[in-house]
């Protein structure tokens, strides 16, 4: 078990080794049972999270905010565009100053190309640790739970497992590509096959691919690329499927909705479904778009764990805050 965590920040998936990692979740499940059994756990007592939002969020905010009170603190939430941030704040007077007002930041700062390095920049100020609650690169605290809903699903040894992380159809928006990234990058640490499934335009960032690829091979496991989404589903494990934008083909909103609407056959319906193992869990960050990413029939049918997913937010989040802020 590894300890060190005190005043660390949390940004990228690889900033915990892999025994670190197993140390949060051991935590997290900890506070799990505690929170079944009705166990006071107020580790963070009189601490106090700022929670610094760039996008909007339902799962991210609810979870963190239950969290520190669950933890015996409090969490602050602070919108930018009704701070002074939209008007000026820089990022370091954002860490120097926040980093003396509260225990610790965390931010979601998803926009392209600048969110990641916003996120860091603070770091660099701060005196407390700084959380990654999304940016443009990482979603660690998303990878964090959705580890720990596939061990609570097939059990701690993930060896030979199969878990595909697929691009699917959404009409809403170009999304981020942090959920896929923060995956590859860390199932592969934990024994699965990883397979990522997607059309030619949405690849991912060629350093994180590069880093996935390390770690298959450090591991042990396999690491593969397809372009089809029904070879993917075959005797899968785990399925993953979510919408992502082309970021690394266009930045530009009409030609990316143009390469986004080619697929709209990349849906999981209960076909696809079928080409998985009989006992495969289906797995999805939320919101996904009915009808669009998924059908009702499979969101809402035997495989599917989102609920477990999203709530196992509220544990991994609190076992990384009492392990950073205490």
């Amino acid at each position: 078990m590894q300890t060190n965590f005190r005043g660390r920040d949390f940004i990228g998936d690889l900033d915990f080794t892999k025994e670190e990692v197993e140390t949060v979740l051991d935590v997290a499940w900890d506070l799990k049972r505690k929170r079944a059994l009705g166990e006071p756990h107020a580790l963070l007592r009189d601490k106090v999270l700022a929670m610094l939002f760039f996008f909007t969020s339902t799962r991210t905010r609810g979870s963190f905010e239950a969290g520190m009170a669950q933890l015996g603190g409090h969490a602050a939430f602070i919108d930018s565009e009704t701070t002074q941030i939209s008007h000026g704040d820089t990022a370091k007077e954002i860490g120097e100053i926040f980093g003396r007002y509260f225990d610790g930041i965390a931010i979601r700062q998803c926009d392209w190309q600048f969110g990641n390095q916003y996120i860091n920049d603070v770091a660099k100020a701060s005196r407390v640790p700084v959380l990654n609650m999304q940016c443009d690169v990482y979603h660690p605290f998303q990878c964090l739970a959705d580890i720990m809903t596939v061990i609570e699903k097939k059990g701690r040894d993930l060896k030979k497992k199969k878990v595909v992380v697929s691009w699917a159809y959404a009409a809403s928006y170009s999304k981020p590509i942090s959920v896929p990234q923060s995956l590859i990058l860390q199932m592969t640490r934990f024994g699965c096959d990883v397979v990522l499934a997607h059309p030619p335009e949405f690849k991912l960032m060629p350093d994180i691919m590069q880093q996935a690829k390390d770690n298959a091979k450090k591991y042990g496991v396999g690491f593969d690329v397809t372009d089809n989404m029904d070879e993917a589903f075959k005797d899968a494990d785990v399925v993953y499927p979510k919408s992502w934008g082309p970021l690394l083909t266009t930045t530009g909103k009409e030609e990316g909705k143009a390469l986004i609407d080619k697929y709209k056959s990349w849906i999981t319906d209960e076909r696809r479904m079928g080409l998985t193992k009989e006992d495969s869990i289906y797995m999805h960050c939320l919101p996904a778009d009915r009808g669009l990413e998924v059908t009702d029939g499979v969101i809402d049918g035997k495989h599917s764990v989102v609920y477990d997913e999203a709530e196992n937010r509220l544990h991994a989040q609190k076992a990384v805050m009492a392990l950073t802020m205490s």
